[in-house]
């Protein structure tokens, strides 16, 4: 998935999905100038943050 792909479907903006790529926190690789997210590892984090707020979306 692209960084803006990822930003839509978590619901952030491009550049917090950069922070969290640069903190380590979201894996991505690095094609060129661009990175694309795992959509495994996407899903992770949206499923671990609805568990952790009770939203079930």
């Amino acid at each position: 998935m692209t960084v803006t792909e990822v930003a839509d479907m978590m619901r952030v903006s491009r550049m917090t999905v950069y922070r969290m790529i640069h903190a380590g926190d979201l894996p991505a690789v690095r094609f060129g100038r661009s990175y694309r997210v795992p959509q495994e590892a996407v899903q992770a984090i949206v499923s671990d943050t609805d568990a952790a707020t009770g939203t079930d979306e």
